[in-house]
């Protein structure tokens, strides 16, 4: 490994988790090895570890050494040969080689990929999807198309939503339609799918929370519910089983979004007094992705044939004293086609080529 390329697994201990989880979506291997002023290895990081603190702690600006592993598997360059025994012994998928304590190379098993390897069963958990809103912001596509059938590459947005919920083995979909739903329903229409899909049908916009009051289905156990126009790419098995861990009434899966201020900004006092001037900083919230774990009694509180939306609904089981929870994911997970500058970023990281 060059040097530039290994600059990508390595983070000064002066980082914070935020920056800490932008290297990790940068290397895309889920890891990230933490050095001293010295260039000396103290720690690792991974994107389990950063996820665990932001539960636990919600602190975006913490340092990474508070969340970081201070004794991390390691192996010097003279025993290089040692570690494949290392990998089985540590079952771990990333070694850092050092030489006098500094990170040289690193090396990684043929199962490292960054991305999600063993997907444990959901099946019968039920899915809802929001596919009835107009999509005004892909306007003029959405003249032509709905929004849940516009294509990324050659595959509609939706048909990838569901594909990923079934590699969980999930196959009972719920699509809450409205606007131009003929399309919709003829789509799926032609039973080549390995998947059911029931609709419901919106004959008045109600809204994301809304429409789940239309299902007739009584649900026994927690359900996804999830915009059309939105992909996470993450652990659905370990979202539910921490909303369920948690004894959440609703889950918010959210995600890490930076914005940078393209000026200098100045920090002032009283008359007008300078204090400090900060060149382009960048802020960093958790922001809410459009994917939900909603638990079935939930649904109960939402009135009946009026606009009302997931962030009411929300709104109201705080009131009620009930638990929602954060499931963080990063920035780099979640992909969004909402509007059209960010369409080419989800084919780039699907990996789709557009001829």
């Amino acid at each position: 490994m060059d040097k530039k390329e290994l600059l990508k697994f390595i983070g000064s201990n002066s980082i914070s988790i935020v920056e800490a989880m932008t290297k990790i979506d940068e290397n895309a291997k889920g890891i990230l090895f933490v050095v001293d002023s010295d260039d000396r290895l103290v720690g690792c990081i991974t994107d389990g570890d950063i996820r665990r603190w932001l539960i636990k702690t919600g602190d975006l600006s913490a340092s990474v050494e508070k969340a970081m592993n201070k004794k991390p598997a390691q192996i010097e360059k003279a025993n290089i040969g040692q570690a494949a025994k290392l990998f089985a012994e540590k079952s771990i998928t990333a070694l850092p080689v050092t030489l006098d304590g500094m990170v040289v190379d690193v090396l990684f098993t043929a199962s490292s990929g960054g991305q999600v390897k063993h997907k444990r069963s959901l099946a019968g958990i039920p899915v809802v999807i929001m596919a009835g809103g107009k999509g005004t912001r892909l306007y003029p596509y959405t003249k032509i198309l709905p929004k849940p059938l516009i294509p990324i590459g050659d595959t509609p947005i939706l048909e990838r939503i569901l594909n990923s919920f079934h590699e969980y083995k999930i196959d009972d979909f719920y699509l809450t339609v409205n606007y131009k739903s003929g399309m919709i329903k003829s789509y799926f229409a032609d039973g080549s799918f390995p998947y059911r899909v029931h609709y419901v049908d919106e004959t008045i916009p109600l809204g994301t929370g809304g429409s789940l009051k239309l299902i007739k289905e009584k649900f026994t156990t927690p359900i996804f519910v999830s915009n059309c126009d939105s992909l996470a790419i993450a652990d659905y098995g370990e979202i539910f089983d921490d909303h369920v861990n948690a004894k959440n009434a609703i889950t918010v899966v959210a995600a890490l979004k930076n914005v940078t201020i393209p000026y200098g900004v100045m920090h002032t006092k009283e008359n007008g007094e300078l204090v400090t001037m900060e060149e382009k900083p960048k802020l960093s919230y958790m922001i809410n992705t459009g994917m939900y774990i909603v638990n079935p009694d939930m649904i109960k509180k939402i009135p009946d044939n009026r606009m009302y939306h997931m962030t009411d609904l929300i709104d109201q089981v705080m009131k009620d004293g009930e638990k929602i929870g954060v499931y963080p994911i990063s920035e780099d997970s979640f992909l969004d086609m909402g509007e059209f500058s960010e369409m080419k970023r989800m084919e780039e990281k699907l990996h789709i080529i557009v001829e």
